[in-house]
């Protein structure tokens, strides 16, 4: 008699089977619709394959299209291998590296002798739609790692993944057609459950993101159960195009990116610079009320401070490189670019003695700080090597940790919802593999973290191992106007630094205690929060965030007097006026003024002379003006840079 198993249903039902059913059996006891519908499972807890035969009693979910990221997970991953499949059939000689789902879509690595073209993509694509029309099924194969060395010895990519799996690792092979690959899955059950899919581009990308590796052509994809879903994510990629903060800053004179400088170095050109005086203006403003105060630290250090922080040795990567000793030093001494603020508002904190009364003491610094990213993981804005951080670091009492963590929510909530409208979202990251500390300071202080977000009532996912090496961290989401996702604000409690640095304070019982240490950075990094704003409104920024908030023309040279004096008058009460004086024609300059996506043109011909008058074109209202008085408008303007509106015309 053959043993049985117990399995456990989402309803809370339990079926006893016989060991060695699939979870595809299953999904067919249950019913036929299930079973047509199924692509993949859950037993407690990992997706499996339909065709994986289950030997011990567990819980069993059954994954149909309308099972939301688990089941895209697993149809981007089987798009990866019929995409490799194709590559193949096309490109014998292809080497091929890792094909992961990413976030919308898939991507493979392949080593070939030439980057692919755009007609290599049409083909590919093409051969893609046979292997899915074949309907070729998944099978999955556990194997021992002399076979797998066998199977995979003209793969040399693979060889080397297979070389780095522990001896205790279940060996995987999952072949379809005449295509096999070691993989841990899992899949769909057949190639022609991939209907909806469209290579996007293809990419150069490091082996193993290591820049001392060979250069790998990698082909990115996006895959979707329903056409619909895949139109509309198509949709939103050419809108995203629209809004690329790279096009746009070039279309704007933001910022540049230069090679005498270095990638991931920014040069701010004056526009761009306004825009990221005005987020220095409102963050610093708005913390000074908070009770923050303001320094400044160096952006070279002493290496032996990085040591005595914990960054060097597990932040190194990430560094660059020591300098030499400065003039009249040892030769042994070295000097660091810095990477992160903390370690240098520490020794602040521990320049003299403090009470608990003085806590919490709350540093705030717009800083510049350098990262030695990797030159493929470089984008625009969006990845740097030169840092603006609006850092802080709090010092305080653990009675204190609490009401702390509210301020810094509410301050965030203030930035990007009040001022910016913005929706986002909130996740707790947990401690990392790579860490400072015990693990007992470590369940504190998250629980502390998960206290708070617990008591405000706040919604939250978990990132499990996302925190920083010296502690957890609440990280938040942004949503943008078109749907994506990019990473602001960061909240992380701290108490390896402390003990690390032996900072005290002196507690009412007359005794030295440790304090808590909390780093937050509300827009992240001033580079990545202004791409955001790019495409967030298309480089057509609200009045107050305008790098030019008002361009005036006179009509003729007739009236260039006057329409100088409404511009001299404009910039003296502190809006960012620009006199167009140029030789072209009205519409020429009008048209100008709208590919720069000026808010507001104030034309002055000789009726505005005469009665002192502007006419005022706003920005989107296409051939639209408003004869208003100077007064007026100057009144307007200055109401709603005050209430920094995000629609023109428009105050609260």
């Amino acid at each position: 008699m053959s043993a049985t198993i117990r399995i456990t249903l989402p309803d809370g039902s339990v079926k006893e089977v016989p060991a060695g059913i699939t979870t595809g059996e299953i999904a067919q006891q249950i019913g036929p619709r299930l079973a047509q519908a199924a692509v993949a499972a859950k037993v407690d807890g990992a997706i499996w394959d339909l065709n994986r035969p289950i030997q011990k009693d567990a819980r069993v979910e059954i994954l149909t299209e309308t099972s939301g990221a688990d089941a895209l997970y697993v149809l981007r991953h089987s798009s990866a291998h019929v995409l490799a499949t194709a590559v193949r059939q096309l490109f014998p000689e292809a080497r091929i590296g890792f094909g992961p789902p990413i976030d919308d879509g898939f991507y493979y690595d392949f080593e070939v002798p030439r980057p692919f073209t755009p007609d290599d993509l049409e083909r590919i694509e093409a051969a893609m739609r046979d292997v899915v029309k074949a309907d070729q099924r998944f099978g999955r194969e556990e194997v021992s790692r002399d076979d797998a060395r066998r199977r995979f010895r003209d793969d040399p990519l693979k060889i080397e993944r297979l070389e780095e799996l522990g001896d205790e690792e279940t060996i995987s092979v999952y072949t379809n057609g005449p295509f096999f690959d070691l993989c841990r899955g899992p899949h769909v059950p057949s190639t022609g459950r991939i209907k909806h899919f469209k290579l996007l581009h293809a990419a150069g990308a490091y082996w193993r993101g290591d820049s001392r590796r060979q250069m790998l052509q990698r082909i990115y994809g996006t895959a979707w159960f329903k056409k619909d879903d895949l139109e509309q994510y198509l949709r939103r990629l050419e809108e995203a195009a629209k809004r690329d903060h790279r096009m746009l800053g070039k279309q704007l004179d933001l910022f540049s990116i230069q090679e005498d400088v270095g990638p991931g170095l920014i040069l701010w050109h004056p526009r761009g610079a306004v825009i990221q005086f005005q987020l220095r203006r409102l963050i610093e403003d708005e913390v000074i009320k908070r009770g923050y105060d303001l320094v400044y630290t160096p952006n070279i250090t002493r290496e032996e401070l990085f040591k005595r922080s914990g960054h060097l040795p597990l932040y190194e990567a990430n560094q660059f490189p020591p300098m030499a000793a400065g003039a009249g030093e040892a030769e042994e001494v070295r000097y660091r670019a810095k990477p992160m603020n903390c370690p240098f508002h520490i020794l602040i904190y521990a320049s003299r003695q403090r009470s608990y009364r003085d806590l919490p003491i709350r540093l705030a610094e717009v800083a510049n700080v350098y990262r030695n990213e990797l030159s493929g993981t470089l984008h625009g804005l969006l990845r740097v090597r030169g840092l603006s951080m609006d850092d802080a670091h709090i010092f305080c009492r653990e009675d204190q940790i609490e009401e702390e963590i509210f301020q810094m929510l509410d301050l965030t909530d203030f930035v990007l919802r009040q001022v910016f409208s913005f929706e986002y979202r909130l996740d707790l990251a947990t401690r990392p593999e790579k860490k400072i500390g015990d693990d007992a300071q470590w369940e504190f202080a998250e629980k502390a973290l998960k206290a708070a977000l617990d008591r405000r009532g706040l919604t939250y996912g978990m990132d499990q191992g996302g925190g920083a090496f010296y502690g957890p961290k609440i990280d938040v989401k942004i949503r943008d106007a078109i749907g994506r996702e990019w990473q602001g604000t960061t909240i992380q409690l701290d108490y390896q630094l402390p003990e690390r640095f032996q900072l005290e304070y002196i507690g009412s019982d007359n005794k030295p205690h440790r304090p808590a240490m909390m780093h937050r950075a509300i827009y992240g990094t001033l580079e990545r929060f202004v791409g955001l704003l790019i495409e967030q409104f298309a480089g057509a920024f609200p009045l107050w965030l305008a790098p030019e908030q008002v361009r005036v023309l006179s009509i003729t040279d007739a009236q260039g007097p006057a329409a100088k004096a409404i511009h001299e008058r404009l910039r003296a009460a502190g809006v960012r006026s620009h006199m167009d004086e140029r030789n072209e024609t009205l519409n020429y300059r009008i048209r100008d003024a709208e590919l720069q996506k000026v808010p507001y043109m104030a034309v002055v011909g000789q009726r505005e002379v005469d009665q002192g008058t502007v006419a005022v074109r706003t920005r989107g209202a296409g051939n639209k003006q408003e004869i208003i008085s100077v007064d007026a408008f100057l009144e307007r303007l200055k109401r709603e840079i005050a209430s920094r509106s995000l629609e023109l015309g428009k105050t609260p």
